[in-house]
């Protein structure tokens, strides 16, 4: 009985290791593409934590700041998308 469960933890073990491989096993990117990625997700990264700040904003001056800030994300995000 316990060698039929080790088989079976083999066999569970080898499929994970396969699908990781699968999946490591993706396209690579140019050097352009991947520096475009990259800042994008640093964008969206910059976005989520201004977003995250307006929410908890009080005083109308940091508000009116922390839009503007958004909005120049905003337009940063749609200038890489186009590139």
């Amino acid at each position: 009985m316990a060698r039929g469960w080790e088989s079976k933890s083999v066999e569970d073990q080898q499929d994970a290791a396969a699908a990781r491989r699968a999946t490591a096993e993706k396209p690579s990117l140019s050097d352009d593409e991947a520096a475009r990625r990259q800042r994008l997700d640093a964008l969206r990264l910059s976005r989520a934590r201004v977003l995250a700040d307006l929410q908890r904003a009080c005083r109308p001056e940091h508000r009116g700041m922390l839009e503007q800030a958004l909005a120049d994300i905003d337009a940063r995000i749609i200038a890489a998308q186009e590139a």
